[in-house]
């Protein structure tokens, strides 16, 4: 088997770097009507909420490959502006929508903590909530700027200024909908440990910007009704922040958004924004909770009337843990209060190979392929998604999904004893490359995927399901975990590995369908188990581990035995999409087995 360097688009290294000065924050796109991609960012030669932050406008006709100038819509010596995002109406006009220091104020008092000691000197998330148009495709700038008339709450007087000086930021694009403008805002209610303590979620609706010519006569309302935003669910943390909102086929509105309280929020609007359901924490289609820390997560819509949802897939409270990036696919259902979304079984998008980068603020743009941007908030990049990515991930709710194919080794069991059979040469992690005349080390990004029927009726921890091991340790074995799990150790006879995957799993004594999965471009070490990706649930953090970077290969005898209880083994030389793995499960259940 060849084992040479594996070119994985998910690598976020492959991407087309936009152009900043050194910090770079939110690269959202636009297509303007011309043809060209808009992006707007905020950027500064310093470090995030420096003083000489300010936001930007560049163009591109190559979609992304190459950048022009720079429209800067502050300059980076005048106060504080950031945060930027865009909406293109039906005329063609585009606006940026951006949070201005307009009062130049240098500091605010802040909650007493060993970072802020009482003092914030942030200053990029106070002032005026603020925009400019563009009536030639962003080629330039209104030289007025317009300031929105943003409704005081609560959590605004509450604040240590009384609302006199409000505090917000935003990430959420803009929507038009039934000849209205919706720009997401999100309050903050006060500034120390983890920047901001206590967040809430708006809309501004503005009814005439496509029928008035002059900005400065739009009339701007806040939604939601009464004097409260989009909240945690009840007994939920005082973090409520950065919504993202999508609007179904039945004019409902979808918002998602972060907490500090381990999972994603969600709630729907069926009256435009004005009132809101209970929010709660969003879950799979299969009702289970989805994981996410303290990070971005954005839904998208997409041109075929699906969605497309970017998060983090574990459970932390704070910022942490922004790689890699992983993508659920989302389609309409139906239920007695409105149509609603269900998500997918998640799959990794993008990753870096340093795994302490941290990436989020992503955007989606289709136009001709899909593309995904995002930002290390030093470098921020444009990346083109694979079709046959996303094809997988669109079928996952068709009657048809995805089956994987091309394995490498296929066993059915004949009889209740354990066997041997011929172990096949699995891809390497790690390769020595010769390459114009220099000799090194290169990751290969391969990787292999583990399928399993499993009958646990008479399992017990200790029990070997599958061991493929040399003398010298080198291989891999699959045995039964004292928590009832199943546990896969990898080991190249110097090095190893090991994952388990979620103990709830095999409560119930029956025939199990196992798919193993082992990345060597992010590498991580997963399991889907009955067509539900393991995240690991209430027991830990995360549901997949991480490959040891020192780990070359889980190569080592050529025979593998199999155990008693495994009715089914596939080996596949390649790393299989978690979609595939719940069509093959779906196959498994049309079948009988």
């Amino acid at each position: 088997m060849s084992n040479e360097v594996n070119y994985d688009w998910r690598d976020m290294q492959h991407g087309n770097v936009i152009p900043s000065e050194n910090y770079t924050d939110q690269p959202y796109i636009i297509k303007a009507d011309d043809g060209a991609w808009l992006c707007t960012m905020t950027t500064c030669c310093g470090h995030e909420g420096q003083k000489g932050q300010h936001v930007v406008t560049l163009r591109s006709v190559d979609k992304g490959r190459t950048w022009g100038e720079y429209r800067e819509l502050e300059p980076s010596d005048g106060p504080e502006s950031a945060y930027s995002v865009l909406l293109k109406i039906p005329t063609g006009r585009v606006f940026a929508f951006y949070a201005y220091n307009s009062q130049n104020i240098r500091e605010v008092p802040a909650d007493p903590g060993p970072t802020f000691n009482g003092r914030c000197r942030r200053v990029d998330c106070l002032g005026d909530f603020v925009f400019r148009y563009s009536d030639d495709h962003g080629r330039s700038w209104s030289e007025q700027r317009y300031v929105i008339d943003v409704r005081e709450m609560t959590i605004d007087r509450e604040n240590v200024f009384g609302g006199r000086i409000r505090f917000f930021w935003n990430v959420g694009k803009p929507f038009f909908h039934k000849n209205g403008a919706f720009v997401p805002l999100i309050k903050v209610g006060g500034f120390g440990e983890g920047c901001y303590t206590r967040t809430e979620g708006v809309l501004l609706k503005c009814v005439d910007i496509e029928s008035s010519e002059d900005p400065g006569t739009f009339r701007w309302k806040t939604l939601p009704d009464g004097d409260a935003g989009l909240k945690t669910p009840p007994g939920g943390g005082l973090i409520a922040e950065e919504q993202s909102y999508s609007v179904l086929s039945d004019g409902s509105f979808f918002c998602v958004y972060r907490s500090v309280d381990g999972h994603p929020v969600c709630a729907y609007s069926r009256d435009g924004g004005h009132t809101w359901s209970q929010p709660e924490y969003m879950t799979y289609a299969d009702g289970r909770l989805i994981k996410h820390p303290r990070a971005a997560n954005f839904a998208w819509k997409c041109a075929n009337g699906k969605f497309l949802y970017w998060f983090h897939n574990h459970g932390g409270k704070c910022f942490d843990g922004r790689n890699p990036a992983w993508i659920c696919a989302g389609d309409e259902a139906d239920t007695p209060h409105g149509r609603v979304i269900k998500w997918s079984q998640p799959d990794i998008l993008l990753y870096d190979k340093a795994h302490r980068t941290a990436m989020s603020y992503p955007d989606m743009i289709e136009d001709g392929s899909l593309y995904i941007t995002e930002t290390q908030k030093s470098v921020a990049r444009c990346h083109e998604i694979d079709a046959s990515f996303i094809e997988k991930l669109w079928r996952t709710f068709d009657r048809r999904p995805t089956i994987a194919a091309g394995w490498l080794l296929e066993y059915g069991a004949t009889s209740d004893d354990a066997t041997s059979v011929t172990m096949p040469l699995l891809p390497e992690f790690v390769v020595e490359t010769h390459c114009d005349g220099e000799e090194g080390v290169r990751e290969t990004s391969k990787g292999f995927s583990i399928e399993l029927l499993v009958n646990t009726a008479s399992l017990s921890p200790g029990d070997t399901l599958l061991d493929g091991r040399a003398a010298n340790g080198a291989g891999l074995v699959a045995v039964m975990g004292q928590a009832s799990n199943m546990e896969i150790n990898l080991n190249d006879g110097t090095t190893g590995s090991k994952a388990f995957c979620d103990p709830e799993m095999f409560f119930s004594d029956s025939l199990h369908h196992i798919m193993i999965i082992v990345d060597g471009g992010p590498r991580t070490i997963s399991f889907v188990i009955d067509g539900k990706f393991n995240d690991g649930g209430t027991f830990k953090q995360f549901g997949w581990s991480c490959i040891h970077p020192l780990l070359r290969h889980a190569n080592g005898n050529d025979k593998l035995f199999i155990g008693p209880h495994v009715e089914r083994v596939r080996i596949y030389p390649r790393v299989l999409m978690n979609c595939e793995a719940v069509g093959n499960h779906m196959e498994v259940l049309s079948k009988n087995l």
